[in-house]
């Protein structure tokens, strides 16, 4: 896979799950490199409308040369980019004019391009500043974080994001590396890290889940999730499609209880006497169990061994 090189995970399923009519209106909440639209557009008449979100500048940077149906280098006015957080979905519709909308996917997490280009910093395959943010045009870098943040909340965000079990033992590893000097590459926190990591299973570097730690608390991405959720309620149309794909166990758990708790009744008050079309219907309903990619598209593309996918819809009438 070349640098810049995106393949967009659940690519049929998740665009199959917003049943995308011809003549709707849908928004591609993490455009990355526009696999996802690609696919949305291809399935648009010439009436229908792609809203397209990235926080990344680099994305909007590579979208430049336009997107079509073909190959990807002529401009279709059907199509918007806009270089924003998903956080700001409400924002964005409300300056657009854009009222109800068909359908949302969001394909969250980190993208391959982002990887892969070692200047960003998320890996620790290739030596680069510590940065780890999403947009780099604005933010604080992981870098700047480390050099401020107290041990105890190094401790907490490498516990509670990345799931560390020797999350005390790498903040105070970390702390007493930065008293000699800062921790400003990737090499470098990776070897922190590996020191003071006593035991890691087979094929798992030690480093992985500080890293993965450090770059959900730099973007706060479970901050933004649990923002724009209540935003898609709002934003989705009587009967619109919402479809996440998500890649940690975080996601997911904020993602399911969510939509779990869109999918029941209202609470009333006991003995509330009422005939059973009186009763309120859920504002969303769940459409199937999660889904997972199939052993093939994992054998092509080993980023989607982890990935799930939920879909929900609005309720009519709701």
């Amino acid at each position: 896979m070349s640098l810049g090189s995106h393949i967009p995970v659940l690519l049929n399923a998740a665009v199959d799950g917003l049943m995308v009519r011809p003549d709707g209106i849908y928004v591609d909440c993490t455009y990355g490199r526009g696999g996802h639209s690609r696919e949305i557009l291809r399935r648009l008449g010439p009436h229908g409308r792609l809203l397209a979100l990235d926080r990344d500048p680099q994305a909007v940077v590579a979208q430049a040369g336009g997107i079509g149906s073909g190959d990807g280098n002529s401009c279709d006015q059907r199509f918007e980019l806009v270089h924003a957080s998903f956080g700001r979905l409400a924002e964005v519709l409300r300056t657009r004019g854009l009222g109800a909308v068909d359908g949302i996917l969001f394909d969250l997490g980190v993208s391959s391009p982002q990887l892969d280009d070692a200047g960003r910093g998320f890996s620790f395959r290739a030596d680069a500043p510590l940065d780890m943010r999403m947009d780099t045009s604005c933010g604080e870098t992981a870098a700047a974080w480390l050099a401020a943040a107290d041990e105890d909340d190094i401790r907490e965000v490498i516990r509670n994001y990345g799931e560390e079990r020797f999350a005390r033992q790498i903040a105070a590893a970390i702390v007493a590396a930065r008293a000699r000097g800062p921790v400003a590459t990737t090499r470098q926190l990776a070897g922190i890290v590996a020191a003071a990591v006593r035991t890691r299973e087979p094929g798992h570097d030690p480093a992985t889940r500080t890293f993965q730690a450090l770059r959900i608390h730099v973007n706060q991405e479970l901050e933004e999730l649990t923002r724009v959720l209540p935003q898609c309620v709002e934003a989705l149309a009587p009967g619109g499609r919402l479809v996440v794909i998500s890649f940690h166990s975080l996601e997911d758990r904020i993602v399911k209880r969510f939509l779990r708790e869109l999918s029941q009744p209202p609470q009333l008050p006991a003995r509330l006497p009422l005939r059973a079309a009186e009763i309120p219907r859920p504002r969303f309903e769940l459409f199937g169990r999660m889904q997972r990619a199939t052993a093939e598209e994992v054998r092509a593309n080993p980023r989607a061994r982890s990935a799930v996918m939920r879909v929900a819809g609005k309720v009519v009438n709701s």
